[in-house]
Protein backbone atom coordinates (compact mmCIF):
# COMPACT_ATOMS: atom_id res chain seq x y z
CA UNK A 1 0.00 0.00 0.00
CA UNK A 2 3.12 2.26 1.07
CA UNK A 3 4.81 1.74 -2.35
CA UNK A 4 1.70 2.15 -3.97
CA UNK A 5 1.37 5.60 -3.02
CA UNK A 6 4.79 6.76 -4.20
CA UNK A 7 4.24 5.58 -7.98
CA UNK A 8 2.95 7.76 -10.14
CA UNK A 9 -0.26 7.71 -11.74
CA UNK A 10 1.02 5.71 -15.30
CA UNK A 11 2.46 2.99 -13.11
CA UNK A 12 -0.34 2.91 -10.41
CA UNK A 13 -2.48 2.43 -13.41
CA UNK A 14 -0.01 0.01 -14.99
CA UNK A 15 0.02 -1.87 -11.63
CA UNK A 16 -4.01 -1.94 -11.14
CA UNK A 17 -4.06 -3.19 -14.50
CA UNK A 18 -1.67 -6.23 -13.88
CA UNK A 19 -3.66 -7.60 -11.07
CA UNK A 20 -6.76 -7.27 -12.91
CA UNK A 21 -5.31 -9.67 -15.34
CA UNK A 22 -4.30 -11.96 -13.21
CA UNK A 23 -7.59 -12.55 -11.37
CA UNK A 24 -6.38 -10.20 -8.36
CA UNK A 25 -8.30 -7.44 -6.51
CA UNK A 26 -6.77 -4.27 -7.50
CA UNK A 27 -5.21 -2.93 -4.09
CA UNK A 28 -5.72 -5.77 -1.59
CA UNK A 29 -3.09 -8.52 -1.25
CA UNK A 30 -3.47 -10.98 -3.83
CA UNK A 31 -3.96 -14.79 -2.51
CA UNK A 32 -2.64 -17.02 -5.11
CA UNK A 33 -1.35 -19.95 -3.40
CA UNK A 34 -4.82 -21.85 -1.82
CA UNK A 35 -3.86 -25.67 -1.59
CA UNK A 36 -1.61 -25.51 0.98
CA UNK A 37 -2.24 -26.91 4.30
CA UNK A 38 0.67 -24.66 6.34
CA UNK A 39 0.10 -20.52 6.22
CA UNK A 40 2.02 -17.54 7.77
CA UNK A 41 -0.94 -15.28 8.07
CA UNK A 42 0.04 -11.39 8.79
CA UNK A 43 -3.00 -8.66 9.57
CA UNK A 44 -2.10 -4.69 9.98
CA UNK A 45 -3.56 -2.04 11.12
CA UNK A 46 -4.14 0.73 9.18
CA UNK A 47 -1.16 2.79 8.15
CA UNK A 48 0.43 0.64 10.53
CA UNK A 49 -1.18 2.85 13.63
CA UNK A 50 -0.68 1.23 16.47
CA UNK A 51 -4.54 1.14 17.85
CA UNK A 52 -3.38 -2.08 19.80
CA UNK A 53 -1.35 0.30 21.87
CA UNK A 54 -2.48 -1.51 25.40
CA UNK A 55 -2.00 -4.73 26.53
CA UNK A 56 -5.10 -5.83 27.35
CA UNK A 57 -6.01 -4.33 23.32
CA UNK A 58 -3.68 -6.93 22.49
CA UNK A 59 -4.90 -9.34 24.58
CA UNK A 60 -8.16 -8.90 23.99
CA UNK A 61 -7.84 -9.59 19.72
CA UNK A 62 -6.16 -12.86 20.80
CA UNK A 63 -9.12 -13.73 22.77
CA UNK A 64 -11.14 -13.30 19.52
CA UNK A 65 -8.66 -14.89 17.13
CA UNK A 66 -8.67 -18.32 20.01
CA UNK A 67 -12.59 -17.99 20.33
CA UNK A 68 -13.05 -17.49 16.30
CA UNK A 69 -10.53 -19.31 14.90
CA UNK A 70 -10.66 -22.44 17.59
CA UNK A 71 -10.66 -22.97 21.45
CA UNK A 72 -7.13 -23.41 24.01
CA UNK A 73 -6.13 -27.11 23.79
CA UNK A 74 -4.71 -28.22 27.26
CA UNK A 75 -2.61 -30.86 25.68
CA UNK A 76 0.11 -31.06 23.05
CA UNK A 77 -1.45 -28.48 20.18
CA UNK A 78 -1.55 -25.06 20.79
CA UNK A 79 -5.54 -24.12 19.70
CA UNK A 80 -7.55 -26.27 17.43
CA UNK A 81 -11.19 -24.83 15.84
CA UNK A 82 -14.00 -27.20 16.26
CA UNK A 83 -15.82 -25.94 12.86
CA UNK A 84 -12.92 -24.76 10.01
CA UNK A 85 -10.47 -27.09 10.78
CA UNK A 86 -7.88 -24.51 11.17
CA UNK A 87 -4.34 -25.33 14.11
CA UNK A 88 -2.67 -22.21 14.93
CA UNK A 89 0.72 -23.21 15.69
CA UNK A 90 2.15 -19.55 16.33
CA UNK A 91 1.33 -16.15 17.06
CA UNK A 92 2.61 -12.83 17.89
CA UNK A 93 0.33 -9.38 18.44
CA UNK A 94 2.17 -6.19 18.47
CA UNK A 95 0.74 -2.62 19.02
CA UNK A 96 0.29 -2.29 15.19
CA UNK A 97 0.44 -5.93 13.51
CA UNK A 98 0.03 -9.60 14.22
CA UNK A 99 1.61 -12.41 12.61
CA UNK A 100 -0.21 -16.28 12.75
CA UNK A 101 1.20 -19.64 11.89
CA UNK A 102 -1.52 -22.01 11.00
CA UNK A 103 -2.39 -25.21 9.65
CA UNK A 104 -5.39 -24.34 7.58
CA UNK A 105 -8.10 -27.42 6.03
CA UNK A 106 -10.01 -24.71 4.37
CA UNK A 107 -8.62 -21.83 2.78
CA UNK A 108 -11.67 -19.89 1.99
CA UNK A 109 -12.59 -19.75 5.40
CA UNK A 110 -9.98 -17.57 6.05
CA UNK A 111 -11.42 -14.15 4.58
CA UNK A 112 -15.09 -14.59 6.29
CA UNK A 113 -12.94 -14.91 10.10
CA UNK A 114 -10.73 -12.06 9.19
CA UNK A 115 -14.22 -10.16 8.40
CA UNK A 116 -15.31 -11.00 11.58
CA UNK A 117 -12.36 -10.15 13.69
CA UNK A 118 -11.45 -7.15 12.21
CA UNK A 119 -15.31 -6.11 12.20
CA UNK A 120 -15.78 -6.43 15.70
CA UNK A 121 -12.80 -5.31 16.76
CA UNK A 122 -13.03 -2.22 14.97
CA UNK A 123 -16.12 -0.98 16.53
CA UNK A 124 -15.17 -2.02 19.89
CA UNK A 125 -11.77 0.30 19.63
CA UNK A 126 -13.25 3.07 18.09
CA UNK A 127 -15.98 3.31 20.70
CA UNK A 128 -13.58 3.01 23.54
CA UNK A 129 -11.71 5.69 21.49
CA UNK A 130 -14.97 7.86 20.82
CA UNK A 131 -14.27 8.04 17.04
CA UNK A 132 -16.34 7.53 14.06
CA UNK A 133 -16.24 5.47 11.02
CA UNK A 134 -12.17 5.41 11.58
CA UNK A 135 -10.55 2.47 9.51
CA UNK A 136 -8.72 0.27 11.85
CA UNK A 137 -7.42 -2.44 9.94
CA UNK A 138 -5.59 -2.26 6.18
CA UNK A 139 -5.67 -6.31 5.40
CA UNK A 140 -4.43 -9.60 6.00
CA UNK A 141 -1.74 -11.62 3.71
CA UNK A 142 -0.85 -15.06 3.66
CA UNK A 143 2.28 -17.02 2.54
CA UNK A 144 3.02 -20.35 2.13
CA UNK A 145 4.60 -22.41 3.76
CA UNK A 146 6.97 -24.20 1.53
CA UNK A 147 9.05 -26.96 3.74
CA UNK A 148 10.46 -27.78 7.38
CA UNK A 149 12.90 -25.10 7.35
CA UNK A 150 10.17 -22.38 6.10
CA UNK A 151 8.03 -23.69 8.61
CA UNK A 152 10.29 -23.22 11.88
CA UNK A 153 11.85 -20.18 10.34
CA UNK A 154 8.54 -18.54 10.47
CA UNK A 155 8.00 -19.84 13.92
CA UNK A 156 11.61 -18.24 14.75
CA UNK A 157 10.51 -14.58 12.80
CA UNK A 158 7.23 -14.79 15.02
CA UNK A 159 8.83 -15.37 18.64
CA UNK A 160 11.73 -13.03 17.87
CA UNK A 161 9.28 -9.89 16.33
CA UNK A 162 8.93 -8.28 19.12
CA UNK A 163 12.49 -7.85 19.49
CA UNK A 164 13.03 -7.17 15.99
CA UNK A 165 10.55 -3.75 16.52
CA UNK A 166 12.70 -2.96 19.62
CA UNK A 167 9.63 -3.34 22.02
CA UNK A 168 11.34 -5.80 24.09
CA UNK A 169 15.10 -7.38 24.43
CA UNK A 170 14.19 -10.73 24.78
CA UNK A 171 11.21 -12.17 23.19
CA UNK A 172 10.29 -14.35 26.58
CA UNK A 173 9.31 -10.79 27.72
CA UNK A 174 6.58 -10.48 25.36
CA UNK A 175 3.35 -11.22 26.73
CA UNK A 176 1.01 -11.77 23.55
CA UNK A 177 3.47 -14.18 21.82
CA UNK A 178 3.32 -18.24 21.99
CA UNK A 179 7.06 -18.22 23.04
CA UNK A 180 6.32 -18.93 26.47
CA UNK A 181 3.89 -21.70 25.25
CA UNK A 182 6.64 -23.19 23.98
CA UNK A 183 8.82 -22.42 26.45
CA UNK A 184 6.38 -24.72 28.90
CA UNK A 185 5.84 -27.55 26.65
CA UNK A 186 9.36 -28.20 25.22
CA UNK A 187 11.52 -26.05 27.06
CA UNK A 188 14.38 -23.29 26.58
CA UNK A 189 17.08 -26.00 25.30
CA UNK A 190 14.48 -26.48 22.66
CA UNK A 191 13.77 -23.05 21.34
CA UNK A 192 17.51 -22.51 21.62
CA UNK A 193 18.15 -24.81 19.20
CA UNK A 194 15.44 -24.01 17.24
CA UNK A 195 17.02 -20.70 16.72
CA UNK A 196 20.48 -22.20 15.69
CA UNK A 197 19.32 -24.48 13.48
CA UNK A 198 16.39 -22.25 11.71
CA UNK A 199 18.00 -18.52 11.91
CA UNK A 200 16.13 -15.73 10.33
CA UNK A 201 19.23 -14.45 8.81
CA UNK A 202 17.62 -11.03 7.75
CA UNK A 203 14.72 -9.36 9.09
CA UNK A 204 14.14 -7.34 5.38
CA UNK A 205 11.15 -8.41 3.37
CA UNK A 206 12.99 -11.05 1.45
CA UNK A 207 13.82 -13.05 4.70
CA UNK A 208 11.94 -16.46 4.22
CA UNK A 209 12.73 -16.51 0.49
CA UNK A 210 16.05 -18.56 0.71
Amino acid sequence: MYEYRQLSPEQQAELVEHRLSHGYPPHSPPHPIQDRKLYLLTAACYEHKSYMHSQSRRQQLLNIIFDKFGHEDDGEESAKALTTNITISAWVVLPNHYHLLVQVENFEVLGELFRKIHGFTSRQWNIKDSVIKRKVWYSWSDRAIRSERHYYTSLNYIHYNPVKHGLVTSPYDWVESSVNWYLQVYGREWLRDCWVKYPVKDYGKDWDNS
